[in-house]
């Protein structure tokens, strides 16, 4: 319990995202960065990690490995639907992981310079009988 007397949860998680960034410019590279990625559970942030910038040649792809980490997250009386066994929840849980990906080309020197922004949403469920599974975000994720 919390001093105001709520009964509150503390999460702690890790998780990997994979992701494939390409690059069908057949003229120029790409400088990629990318707002933090945050894994939320009911609005309430419970692990966020970072994809360091990289460059991204012309006609090529590459898979990106970001750890998403979250300590001792207090959830404010959110976590009843968390109820747990040994650490494994017993209901499926519903989480949302969000970010933004932020690509920018230099064309003539830096003359001129495109920025290509998108911006992921991803809404997934997570099930108890598949823990340490990976899990394909294809169906899941939005693209705006």
């Amino acid at each position: 319990m919390d001093f105001s007397g709520v009964a509150t949860v503390m999460v702690s998680m890790n998780s990997t995202v994979k992701l494939i960034f390409g690059n069908t410019g057949t003229f120029f590279g790409v400088h990629v960065t990318s707002t933090p990625l945050v894994l939320s559970f009911s609005q309430l942030t419970v692990a966020t990690g970072t994809i360091k910038k990289f460059y991204q040649g012309r006609k090529s792809q590459r898979t990106v490995t970001v750890s998403l980490i979250g300590n001792k997250i207090p959830l404010y009386g959110g976590g009843v639907d968390l109820m747990s066994k040994e650490g494994k929840p017993l209901a499926p849980v519903s989480l949302s992981l969000d970010f933004k990906v932020r690509a920018r080309a230099y064309v003539l020197g830096r003359l001129v310079k495109p920025k290509f922004y998108k911006r992921v949403q991803c809404n997934v469920v997570m099930e108890p009988k598949k823990m340490n599974v990976p899990i394909s975000l294809k169906k899941f994720c939005t693209y705006i």
